[in-house]
């Protein structure tokens, strides 16, 4: 009797035990779920309530300086060497200038990040011609890529969160860390990447999307692979950068997908069409101003094939379906919303 009372205590611990275990693996507290399509076609975003709060805290938007007068002298009268903003009046360029240093480098020199404090005209620091250029990105940005920022646009913030370095940012990944062996290019696949949420997918979706123009569809149109020649590969690639995504935003396949059909865009939600345009505007930005910056940024700043940093998805989103959950600082910063002048004529070339 005392070895069959035993044994019934130890498969009661042993339930336990294996209860506990599997219960590490859920997320804590139960999820929430909201539907934003038809019912039966699971068009539903999924949350955990206690990330969701997180998230939310990471993206508020920080107050702005109250707007200063336009009237007097102009930036480019008054300092010298001021190639972009310089139409301003000196009261705006300088708020714009305080706000930058808490938006970038509010922990590290403020304002001597980028400039020489002897003379603050000098180019002698990377950062102050990596600067010059982000602006006039973001005025690009704000002007040119509309059909994904829209009128909410974008300002040094978005991406920067009070670091000199925005948290999200890529480098092109080595495709075989290890070195070659008799598997041929692995594509970098089951790597440990975290960019891929350390599944077994490549180690690398960016380069082939957001600095080529490889296809990322791999659905073809009939039974047959007839007019798409898509690679398990390719398609590999494809998965990489849409995990990315949902990563990024926060949010499922459904976002942007039908469930009932996956390659329809016909039956998809408006938000894929911005998700197109802003799968160009990173190739647009990673093509046109950071790649050119690669002679400017010093070796520590660089990837270990030696290329820089570059902007993908989770740069401006960090967590959030729209970054700073679609809250805009544009309005507070019309300057940033289109160059002109003469800064109209430097951000063309």
């Amino acid at each position: 009797m005392k070895l069959l009372s035993f044994l019934r205590r130890l498969a009661v611990y042993a339930a336990g035990l294996s209860a506990v275990v599997l219960l590490t693996a859920c997320e804590r507290p139960f999820q929430d779920s909201v539907q934003h399509g038809y019912r039966g076609t699971g068009m539903v975003q999924v949350y955990n309530p206690r990330l969701l709060a997180v998230k939310t805290e990471a993206n508020q938007v920080p107050v702005a300086l109250p707007a200063a007068p336009g009237d007097g002298p102009k930036a480019a009268q008054a300092y010298k060497n001021v190639q972009v903003l310089g139409d301003l009046s000196v009261a705006q360029f300088n708020r714009l200038m305080v706000s930058m240093t808490a938006w970038v480098s509010p922990n590290d020199g403020g304002c001597v990040y980028c400039h020489n404090p002897a003379n603050f005209a000098e180019d002698e620091k990377y950062t102050k011609v990596v600067a010059r250029r982000m602006l006039q990105m973001t005025q690009y940005i704000n002007s040119e890529w509309k059909p994904h920022v829209a009128e909410t646009g974008v300002t040094c913030y978005t991406c920067h969160r009070g670091q000199p370095v925005p948290n999200a940012v890529w480098f092109t990944a080595n495709h075989q860390p290890y070195g070659s062996n008799f598997m041929g290019d692995k594509a970098g696949q089951n790597e440990p990447a975290r960019v891929v949420n350390l599944s077994s997918l490549p180690n690398d979706p960016f380069t082939p999307f957001l600095l080529g123009d490889l296809n990322i569809r791999v659905n073809g149109p009939t039974a047959l692979p007839t007019g798409n020649r898509q690679s398990t590969k390719q398609a590999e690639w494809t998965y990489g950068l849409m995990s990315h995504m949902s990563e990024s935003l926060g949010v499922n396949c459904t976002y942007c997908h039908n469930s009932r059909s996956f390659q329809s865009w016909e039956n998809s939600p408006p938000q894929r069409a911005t998700a197109w345009h802003g799968i160009r505007m990173a190739r647009d930005l990673n093509k046109g101003y950071m790649e050119p910056l690669t002679a400017t940024f010093p070796q520590h700043r660089k990837g270990e094939l030696g290329d820089v940093a570059k902007v993908n998805c989770a740069t401006c989103h960090q967590g959030a379906y729209k970054p700073l959950n679609g809250a805009s600082m544009l309005k507070d910063f019309p300057e940033l919303a289109a160059p002109s002048g003469k800064a109209a004529q430097v951000a063309a070339n």
